[in-house]
């Protein structure tokens, strides 16, 4: 856990370094100088810029916390912010015309929490072909960005197994089988998660094995389903890693139905008023969380650096943190499971 914070802090000295630079290009106000040479006036140069923000579903507390950060961020320097989102995770091509109608609009920079590595690319590159500044967030793309904010999904998977096999031992379980409850195939950030998560467990706990994968097409009724059926056949189930926050719920009401809660620990991602519910009852035991505030925050301060011209980073990690029912009151980490949201337009 220590360790962790420690990485998170370090994230957010660097975000500041990153705002206070920013606010020289949007506030203009650092020097006359400097205003008079970004022609922007007052507002300084980034300020009114267009920037879309296109989340990858519209209906997850996830998502809708990284455009509360978005519009916050849009709101403190003066850059004119869009939100848009498809219904689901699984709908692509709804993201590609996303994608297009920014073109169409004219936006100076675009912020995309992309479906796919890959089935994006070509409206991507259409994107900067027309002059507009890409930040790609949670997943990567195998085409050019000018910068990517997201965890490193291998580092936190493997905070999750090394914490799954704190459980176990807890149970006096040293071998085992374990399951991983997965959302979507082929999505690099959770085939990074669970490999992250498989390299923990072997770390720490070589005797445990993965032996089951189930993906539920970010269902939570599929997962539940899944999870339940994974019980029934295997009795000496050992644990069960569920890698975003609707296979969380899933698992967490399948462990419940089950009377499972005290002898199958779960170790699920993100978090959502479900899941923390779930956190706070022991049918999750611990939740891996990210930070997508800070996704929306700086993919928006990214964007408005690189529409005039400055460098964002190329790579930003904010970290994760896990939290269980021993932390889940301290503020920095109450702070996380309880970010605010807002609805994409």
């Amino acid at each position: 856990m220590a360790r962790s914070r420690i990485v998170f802090s370090l994230s957010l000295v660097a975000a500041i370094a990153l705002v206070a630079l920013v606010l020289g290009v949007v506030g203009g106000r650092a020097t006359s100088s400097a205003s008079q040479a970004s022609g922007g006036g007052a507002g300084g140069a980034a300020s009114g810029k267009k920037i879309d923000v296109i989340i990858k579903a519209s209906d997850s507390s996830f998502w809708q916390t990284m455009i509360a950060g978005a519009k916050h961020s849009g709101g403190d320097f003066g850059l004119k912010v869009s939100t848009f989102g498809p219904t689901s995770e699984t709908n692509i091509d709804q993201q590609v015309q996303l994608v297009e109608n920014s073109i169409s609009r004219g936006v100076a920079g675009l912020v995309i929490a992309p479906n796919s590595s890959s089935a994006l690319n070509s409206a991507i590159d259409r994107a900067r072909k027309a002059g507009i500044k890409v930040i790609t967030v949670d997943s990567r793309v195998t085409t050019a960005s000018e910068g990517f904010i997201g965890t490193d999904n291998v580092k936190a998977g493997t905070q999750a197994g090394k914490r799954m096999c704190e459980l176990l031992k807890a149970q006096n379980k040293t071998s085992g089988s374990v399951m991983i409850e997965s959302s979507v195939a082929g999505i690099q950030s959770l085939v990074d998660r669970d490999a992250g998560f498989k390299q923990g467990l072997a770390n720490n706990c070589p005797n445990v094995k993965v032996t089951l994968q189930r993906y539920n097409n970010n269902d939570i009724n599929t997962a539940a389903s899944q999870v339940n059926d994974a019980l029934t056949a295997n009795p000496n189930l050992a644990g069960v890693f569920a890698d975003n926050n609707t296979s969380g719920v899933g698992a967490a009401r399948a462990i419940q139905d089950n009377n499972a809660t005290d002898t199958v620990p779960v170790v699920a991602f993100d978090s959502d008023p479900q899941e923390n519910a779930a956190l706070a009852a022991g049918t999750i035991d611990a939740l891996v969380v990210q930070n997508p505030y800070f996704f929306g925050y700086q993919g928006v301060v990214d964007a408005g650096m690189a529409s005039v011209g400055r460098i964002p980073p190329r790579d930003i990690d904010p970290g994760a943190v896990v939290a269980d029912k021993q932390n889940m009151n301290q503020p920095d980490v109450k702070q996380l499971l309880n970010p605010p949201t807002m609805k994409a337009e």
